[in-house]
């Protein structure tokens, strides 16, 4: 048996129930109480307690130790653990996690995703279709790791609040963006986010031409599913998105997610990406 886990910062929705994916939590902490990502906090206590206090809420990676704990019953009963982790350059959670797969001598792997939210959410789903193929925790852990330079991580937030107090963008972009109605892409680029292409105008058109711009730089890419994951977006953002999806690409299945408490708190309400693997050299 291989039991597939992953930090909840993959915003997998509904598909962790239905494909056996277990989650450990990564922690959201406001002012002097922490919570747990999924369990005990939901993202509108995000955007409440930053509207109440003009602060952004911190996150923290579970220890080392909490990471045995988790692994420990999925070995102690025979199974094989592959975990996925948010990128190691946006988060310590993998290289505790790492750290805690050498107590169980070969029986835990540890995948750096090099992504977050959905992007992490697409290796872990490939995982879960070649676990069912019979494929060998080596196999699969080799497979998702030639994947993750092709998985397209990206996004448009609505405005660049969270992003400033983040410090991921400066005053003068944020001034900006609210006046000129500027909707930056932010990129997953070898697992850290960088931005890139600049939308101006409402958030319905920069969505439209943001997956008119994914379908021209990705022409080849795996059609069993794609992403289509937001924050709490506005119900005409979502239709959007999913009806330029749905006249540019050709995906057996496209899902929509909403983002967890660690991801909000990031980039704020309002984001929306549209996430899915690319196709090169044969290697989907």
């Amino acid at each position: 048996m291989i039991q597939i886990t992953a930090d909840s910062t993959c915003d997998l929705g509904e598909s962790i129930a239905k494909r056996n994916i277990r989650i450990m939590p990564l922690s959201v902490i406001l002012g002097d109480k922490q919570f747990r990502d999924g369990v005990d906090i939901v993202p509108q206590d995000i955007f409440a307690y930053v509207d109440r206090t003009g602060r952004l809420p911190k996150t923290a990676a579970p220890g080392i130790g909490e990471y045995e704990d988790f692994f420990r019953p999925f070995v102690e009963q025979g199974d094989t653990v592959i975990h996925f982790s948010i990128s190691a350059k946006a988060s310590s959670a993998h290289s505790y996690a790492a750290e805690a797969a050498k107590s169980f001598a070969g029986k835990v792997f540890v995948v750096d995703s090099k992504g977050l939210s959905t992007g992490q959410g697409l290796l872990i789903l490939r995982a879960a279709d070649l676990r069912e193929e019979g494929r060998s925790a080596e196999e699969i852990v080799d497979i998702v790791n030639a994947l993750r330079p092709y998985v397209n991580t990206s996004f448009i937030p609505d405005r660049l609040d969270y992003l400033y107090k983040g410090g991921r963008c400066s005053r003068l972009a944020l001034y900006g963006a609210n006046i000129l109605k500027i909707h930056p892409l932010i990129d997953m680029d070898d697992g850290q986010l960088v931005p890139g292409k600049k939308y101006r105008g409402s958030m319905v058109r920069c969505i439209e031409q943001y997956v008119s711009d994914l379908a021209a730089r990705y022409p080849e890419y795996d059609t069993r599913r794609c992403f289509v994951t937001h924050s709490y977006a506005d119900e005409e953002v979502v239709a959007a998105a999913k009806q330029k999806v749905a006249e540019l690409f050709r995906f057996d299945e496209v899902l929509e997610t909403v983002a967890g408490s660690v991801i909000t708190g990031h980039c704020g309400r309002n984001t929306l990406g549209v996430l899915f693997i690319a196709k090169k050299g044969g290697v989907v």
